[in-house]
């Protein structure tokens, strides 16, 4: 492997206060050689300099608009750009840990699979917790009635816990925490479908490439770990507020319905909403749960702040 097989594209998922120590991750933990391009949608300017200054230091390429992204508008500009048999599609909360690019290039090579998941922590890697170690992502079929079905593996477990039943095996589900693709998906199936504006964007990669009779590969020897906000920086407010606005996350999922010829009362489309939902209302909550030591599944939470955002973001 002395020459780059991949590409690395880093697009900023949620904020952007975390982007120094994630992709320091990546320079000082993988050895194989790559190339990277970095999108940077609109970053606050003590970023965007930072990144400047690295992509100059590293000699990587850096795109940058003066607007926010959806994360597939992100992915999408640097897709033309690639001329290695894979790309790494990473988001900038995410620290890596040693061998994580080789293991996924090598469970690829082995398997011939168009994508491959490594296997997904939250928090610091070294507290071991599991975010997803495979999973599903299907439709059922009852009465003449489509329903999708999707579950993390594993989730909120201990590695060591589980570690006898993580192997290598194929699934059916990967996030763009973290996921390499064979380039030659884009030329079969084109480019990543950018009306998910905040959702459904991983279902729907991993269903067209079910549908394209492809694999889907878990590499447990790939270690990543997606690193969750617990508070927000100012600068981070504006775009995590539109990634997870009421009207991208609608918009998504009425897109994710229509596209795969779902009803509109799907079980997975009202669980998933109102999961986006709460997930936005964990900044815009922030200050006043900080104020007031409220835990967010408390009763003021419930039934009073989250009911009162939830009006403000719709208005």
């Amino acid at each position: 492997m002395n020459q780059s097989q991949v590409t690395i594209i880093v697009t900023q998922r949620e904020r952007f206060s975390y982007t120094q120590p994630s992709l320091e991750s990546i320079y000082e933990l993988t050895t194989m050689p790559f190339q990277l391009i970095y999108i940077d949608g609109n970053s606050p300017s003590h970023i965007h300099q930072y990144l400047e200054t690295k992509s100059r230091e590293k000699g990587f390429t850096l795109i940058r608009r003066e607007q926010f992204l959806a994360p597939n508008q992100a992915r999408n500009l640097a897709l033309n750009q690639i001329n290695t048999p894979y790309v790494v599609f990473i988001d900038n909360d995410v620290l890596v840990t040693p061998h994580w690019l080789e293991n996924l290039v090598r469970c690829a090579e082995e398997t011939q699979a168009w994508v491959v998941a490594p296997l997904y922590l939250e928090g610091k890697p070294e507290d071991e917790i599991i975010h997803m170690a495979a999973g599903f992502a299907h439709f059922r079929y009852k009465q003449q009635r489509k329903t999708f079905f999707e579950k993390h593996r594993f989730c909120k477990r201990r590695v060591a816990s589980v570690k006898d039943k993580l192997q290598r095996e194929e699934t059916e589900l990967v996030e763009f925490h973290c996921a390499l693709v064979r380039t030659a998906f884009f030329k079969t199936l084109g480019l990543l479908d950018e009306q998910f504006l905040s959702a459904g964007e991983h279902f729907d990669l991993c269903l067209a490439v079910c549908e394209a009779g492809g694999t889907v590969y878990f590499e447990p020897s790939a270690v990543i770990s997606y690193v969750l906000p617990t508070s927000f920086e100012e600068s981070d407010l504006p775009f995590f507020l539109l990634r997870w606005s009421d009207e991208w996350n609608r918009k998504s999922l009425k897109h994710f319905q229509e596209k795969w010829l779902l009803a509109e009362d799907d079980p997975f489309l009202n669980r998933h909403y109102q999961w986006l939902t709460y997930h936005r209302q964990l900044a815009s909550n922030n200050s006043l749960h900080k104020r007031l030591k409220l835990r967010y599944d408390s009763w003021l939470n419930r039934n009073v702040l989250s009911p009162l955002e939830n009006q403000l973001n719709l208005s």
